[in-house]
């Protein structure tokens, strides 16, 4: 027996401490003996959300919603419809998994979280599991090579930066119904990784695996006719992503696995073990598509990288304007995968767009308002809303030296002395913050109209920076055009 005690934080405060006892096996305990206990999340302060309503009350059935907005790819079996609906067999618990190779989850990961969060808005409990122990292997679904090892400090930062990402995006959902527990729970699989022995894996569960079917994988298949090749440790993450599955069946009463397109194959790995091993019914897989642009490229990278959901980083006024930019040929795709409006309000929005007087670009504010406020909460999106008014040229609104503070890493920026800066020349000092190459560009913009001091046009090439212009005594923003700023 070991007894282990652990102190629980939430945003820096200790909430209390909490002790779980734990069955180690010894060589001959089979892996059926394993126990586990888990951690329920939830925030103490409600979100305001919505939650779907059926003409009769009860809640909707989630693959219909799913299916209505493009989320919706297989099922490994149609009898999961019939399961979301039955009212008598009580909440289904799905669970998604998410393998921490970065600090922080991306765009790839969010619909992950969105068909979760709709599995929770339809009165089922949702199950994230962080891959602490899949992650020192990589899955290979969708690479062109091995990922390379993580060290184990690297490791357990990322695992920490994911699992508050999730906790802050479910806890939106999670007083939601009638329900006295919590709606959801954050699990790390190397808690029970961590006691299985080789030998016992291989004797009670790789003893039903197809060799040929683990082959006809697609993401195996891929990698053997690559250069690279695949090697063994990559070939078995099916099996452990599929024992995973068993686990959770078994232990936590989970009975779906969701996932993207690319994860079919290790979800029927799950399926299959759960039937052989378990000789039991009732497991489902459930995939939604890719997120792809219009053009079939794929969505979640932009000119610096992946699209970031913690604000750490990558700043919420970033994550705003990636999706405020989104061109209309993607937008209406998007309000309907990525946000919780309903349909009649994203088909109003699609009408709009066709009318006359249209505003460009209101579509695309509201996606962007809506993402922005399920990933980063209120405070986050006014946070890029107000700074988005203060880099608009022209604008009224005041600026403060914190709002610019607050953007600086997000737009070029340089420190020059105060007393070099106080005097200097627009046009100089235009030049000396990396605004523009040469005095003649400038002034060139300047008498075009496209020059701006802290959001105010510039018409006159002398003009001389004044004690008055320096916001707070601290800084200044200067825009050349309507995107370029410094």
């Amino acid at each position: 027996m070991a007894s282990r005690t652990f102190l629980c934080f939430h945003h820096g405060k200790l909430i209390l401490p909490f002790t779980t006892t734990k069955f180690i096996p010894s060589s001959k305990r089979p892996l059926k003996n394993l126990s586990f206990s888990s951690i329920s999340c939830s925030l103490n302060t409600p979100q305001p959300t919505l939650e779907p309503k059926s003409q009769l009350g009860s809640p909707p059935n989630v693959i219909k919603i799913l299916e209505e907005r493009g989320l919706l790819e297989s099922v490994t079996n149609e009898n999961l419809r019939l399961a979301c609906s039955d009212q008598t067999a009580g909440p289904l618990k799905v669970y998604c998994g998410f393998d921490p190779t970065a600090e922080s989850l991306h765009l790839g990961n969010l619909l992950g979280l969105i068909v979760l969060s709709w599995f929770q808005r339809c009165g089922h409990k949702a199950v994230a599991l962080i891959g602490g122990a899949t992650g020192r292997i990589g899955d290979p679904s969708g690479k062109s090579q091995e990922r390379p090892e993580l060290d184990l400090k690297s490791l357990e930062k990322n695992i920490v930066g994911i699992m508050d990402t999730i906790n802050k995006i479910l806890s939106k959902n999670a007083n939601l119904g009638s329900q006295e527990n919590s709606n959801f729970v954050i699990l790390n699989n190397y808690d029970w990784w961590k006691e299985v022995r080789l030998l016992d894996f291989l004797k009670q569960v790789g003893r039903y695996a197809r060799v040929g079917s683990m082959m006809s994988k697609e993401s195996v298949k891929k990698r053997l006719e690559s250069e690279q090749g695949m090697s063994y440790t990559e070939f078995t993450y099916q099996l452990l992503q599929g024992y995973d599955f068993l686990y959770l069946f078994k232990n936590e009463s989970v009975s779906v696995q969701i996932g993207g397109s690319d994860q079919w194959g290790n979800i029927t790995a799950g399926t299959e073990l759960i039937r052989k091993i378990l000789q039991a019914e009732g497991a489902y897989g459930l995939t939604f598509p890719l997120l792809l642009k219009s053009d079939g490229t794929k969505f979640g990278k932009s000119e610096d990288g992946a699209i970031w959901l913690s604000p750490s980083m990558l700043s919420p006024y970033k994550f705003y304007q990636y999706f405020f930019s989104v061109p209309d040929a993607d937008v209406v795709r998007f309000l309907k995968i990525l946000t919780f409006l309903s349909m009649e309000e994203i088909n109003e929005l699609e009408s709009g767009m066709t009318r006359p007087g249209y505003v460009p670009n209101t579509a695309q504010q509201r996606l962007a308002e809506e993402i922005t406020r399920f990933v980063h909460g209120e405070d986050g999106l006014n946070e890029a809303l107000k700074a988005t008014e203060a880099l608009r040229p022209g604008s009224e609104t005041k600026l403060d030296w914190k709002t610019i503070e607050g953007i600086a890493e997000d737009v070029p920026s340089c420190t020059l002395p105060y007393n070099q800066v106080v005097n200097l020349s627009i046009v100089d000092l235009s030049v000396c913050s990396g605004l523009f190459e040469s005095k003649s560009a400038a002034r060139r913009l300047l008498k075009q109209g496209g020059l701006y001091l802290n959001n105010n046009r510039v018409d006159n090439e002398i003009k001389r920076i004044e004690a008055e212009d320096i916001v707070d005594g601290k800084v200044l923003l200067l825009s050349a055009g309507k995107k370029n700023k410094a």
